[in-house]
């Protein structure tokens, strides 16, 4: 691996950004990580201080992209950018807060991310925009429903975004990773079934990064429950 390859990761104080900051690190990137709490950045960084760069802000705020801009400087260029900024709340009461709070970061900053992200590929004529979504994009979900929306937009933006692409014919590649469940303080749920711990999906999906798949699945077994997900109908589906 070049050593002058370089990534951004939006969202990487804990989980699967945390462990994909290490993942390239371990593979001669220079990252630029982010994330609301700048003491768990600043642990990052000193395992690695001559190839990890920080910057600290919530990407819901209106200067986030001043943020984003600031990191930016201090990698000079990037070629690869991940999202993996987002939250989900187990919502039986349907509480709004929880659900509003999902979508502010999961819809609209999003939104905002992968728009200045494109931007900045098509202005540099090359680039990698990578989103972790969820399997839960499939279906909708009794127990988190801004949850699995907002993971369906986000895999819908990524197709009309790839779509985008494919007319300019530029070299800008996008990876929809569609993790099942992984070992992080996000997976609450009570049963929870083919479990991948943080760094074995991490892997996964820099592998898939370098085969520059448009969508994967993580771990690659939960292609199966996609195809099933996919087939239920809805007489048996609103039982679940």
């Amino acid at each position: 691996m070049s050593k002058n390859k370089k990534a951004l990761i939006i969202g990487a104080t804990s989980g699967i950004g945390k462990a994909l900051a290490r993942e390239l690190v371990k593979n001669e990137y220079i990252v630029g990580i982010t994330g609301r709490r700048k003491n768990l950045l600043q642990e990052i960084q000193k395992e690695s201080p001559e190839r990890i760069q920080i910057e600290a802000f919530d990407s819901t705020q209106p200067d986030a992209l001043r943020h984003i801009e600031s990191i930016v400087k201090k990698l000079s260029a990037f070629d690869l950018l991940i999202i993996s900024a987002g939250v989900g709340h187990m919502n039986f009461d349907f509480d709004y807060a929880k659900e509003n709070e999902t979508n502010q970061l999961n819809v609209i900053a999003f939104s905002q991310m992968v728009n200045w992200g494109i931007h900045y590929f098509e202005n540099q004529g090359h680039g990698h925009l990578v989103n972790l979504s969820s399997v839960a994009s499939l279906r909708g979900g009794h127990s988190a429903p801004a949850y699995n929306a907002s993971k369906a937009y986000q895999s819908n933006y990524f197709e009309g975004i790839a779509q985008r692409i494919a007319k300019s014919k530029l070299p800008i590649y996008t990876t929809d990773v569609r993790p099942g469940f992984v070992k992080t303080a996000m997976a609450k749920r009570p049963k929870m079934f083919w479990v991948a711990t943080k760094e074995k999906a991490a892997h996964q999906i820099f592998r898939s990064i370098q085969k520059k798949k448009r969508i994967v699945y993580i771990t690659k077994r939960w292609q199966i429950i996609a195809w099933i997900l996919k087939g239920i109908p809805w007489l048996l589906y609103k039982k679940i």
